[in-house]
């Protein structure tokens, strides 16, 4: 779900990919569908491809996605009160309790929750692919 979606050093937002040109990514801006290029000298990395430090080892974006979802009930996240008041490592440890405190920043935490607000504002409510149960396995085999 995430694999399309990128982010774009030195860019604010979010993009999905439109298009691929020689040299460069076409590329469309979540929320306002601007369209732009994005060339090879630019950084760009998938949302899919992002883990977060966790004392357990790395998280997947996604999963940590799919538990701020669930943790603030799909709502958007008022993002500048948290930074005002100091809250965001407060109001991660909430949600990711085993996170690892000194390789995750308040930039970090900033940015999930932006990218969040994002991605939430664009009707995204899954953030992980769903495995296939096993009953839906076993029927499939039968045929």
């Amino acid at each position: 779900m995430l694999r399309t979606v990128l982010s774009v050093t030195g860019r604010p937002g979010l993009f999905n990919i439109v298009s691929q040109g020689k040299g460069s990514l076409i590329v469309e801006e979540l929320g306002s569908k601007k369209r732009l290029p994005i060339h090879a000298r630019d950084k760009v990395v998938s949302l899919g491809d992002i883990a977060m430090y966790t004392e357990s080892g790395d998280t997947p974006l996604g999963e940590i996605l799919d538990k701020v979802y669930a943790h603030f009930d799909g709502k958007e996240i008022d993002v500048k009160t948290l930074v005002k008041e100091d809250g965001l490592k407060k109001a991660f440890e909430e949600i990711v309790e085993d996170y690892d405190r000194d390789r995750v920043y308040n930039n970090d935490i900033k940015k999930l929750f932006t990218w969040y607000n994002i991605l939430i504002k664009n009707g995204f409510t899954k953030f992980t692919k769903e495995e296939e149960t096993s009953e839906v396995k076993d029927e499939a085999q039968k045929d």
